[in-house]
């Protein structure tokens, strides 16, 4: 089914991308007035008419997520209103993934709430990369497409033929995506997980590395990087059991709190991220690659507004 001629909006969160996207689409991206009032609520402005195209709106709701979010809601509405054939909502980072589910009682679900209200904003598809828990798909009642960042990083390592690699994962919550990056990688897996000391939690003696790494070169890879005390901890660790070079790497570069001093203190080779939260203007970590992932997001899109199968496309990543 044809949905309209291809429309591109970008909100203020992640412009590089969205320039990136549309040179990829040989597109321009259509303009849109963004500013606040006095009391810093959001004013937005379509500038050109967008009645019966296929819009795709991108926008990552990254820290200050809770501006970001208000910003994609007020310009899917903004859309709605301008009579888009169709919205789908672009979304590299997806803000407030993390409460996905109640841990203890009186506590919000925020990936579910946040869910209903692109849903109810108007929002008629999402396309996200790693979100931070693979049930957050069955949240949403209109289609999802999840890239994962996996494949581009791997591809990335894989062309410097490290030698005496090994992949750790650094906790038990990333053998799965570690897993996947040792086979990649065609090297051994190594998994460090919390011994069962009774001595204080969180600290390096409750620790253990299960695999050898003596002598070896470390790949570690995470879903995003936050405060990056995880992989601050498991480098120390690494190190004192005689790991060689140490590189780590992530889809989402959040970088919260101390992480980037945490990072560069861990003296690493190389730490690669992809751009789905804009590094412009934030404090970066030493050795830090931005891979970009607009080819695939482009790809993805120009998919959708054609019609094509989605699948075969992903099934290759």
């Amino acid at each position: 089914m044809f949905h309209g001629k291809l429309c591109l909006l970008s909100g203020t969160s992640n412009r590089p991308m969205a320039e990136s996207i549309a040179r990829l689409l040989k597109t321009d991206l259509t303009p849109v007035e963004i500013c606040k009032f006095a009391d810093h609520e959001i004013h937005i402005h379509i500038e050109r008419s967008i009645r019966d195209k296929d819009v795709y709106i991108i926008e990552s709701t990254n820290n200050p997520g809770h501006e970001y979010l208000m910003e994609l809601l007020i310009l899917i509405d903004a859309a709605k209103r301008a009579s888009a054939a169709r919205i789908t909502c672009v979304m590299p980072f997806f803000g407030y993934a993390r409460q996905d589910r109640k841990s203890r009682s009186r506590e919000a679900i925020t990936a579910k709430l946040v869910a209903n209200m692109l849903t109810t904003a108007g929002a008629n598809r999402i396309i996200s990369a790693d979100l931070h828990a693979d049930q957050i798909q069955g949240f949403f009642d209109i289609p999802l497409d999840h890239i994962r960042g996996l494949p581009i990083i791997a591809e990335h390592f894989k062309q410097q033929n490290i030698r005496d690699l090994v992949v750790v994962s650094p906790d038990q919550g990333g053998i799965k995506i570690n897993r996947e990056m040792a086979n990649r990688l065609g090297a051994p897996l190594v998994i460090m997980e919390k011994s069962r000391s009774k001595k204080k939690h969180n600290t390096l003696d409750d620790m253990m590395i299960l695999g050898e790494v003596k002598g070896k070169n470390i790949v570690m890879i995470d879903d995003e990087i936050n405060t990056a005390g995880t992989m601050a901890r498991a480098c120390t660790m690494l190190r004192k059991a005689g790991a060689k070079d140490i590189r780590v790497s992530c889809t989402h570069a959040v970088f919260a709190g101390p992480a980037v001093e945490r990072l560069d203190a861990c003296k690493l080779k190389e730490i690669v991220v992809l751009d789905t939260i804009s590094q412009e203007g934030r404090k970066q970590p030493k050795n830090l690659t931005v891979l970009s992932i607009a080819p695939v997001l482009a790809t993805i899109i120009d998919i959708i507004n054609t019609s094509k199968p989605m699948g075969i496309y992903l099934d290759k990543l």
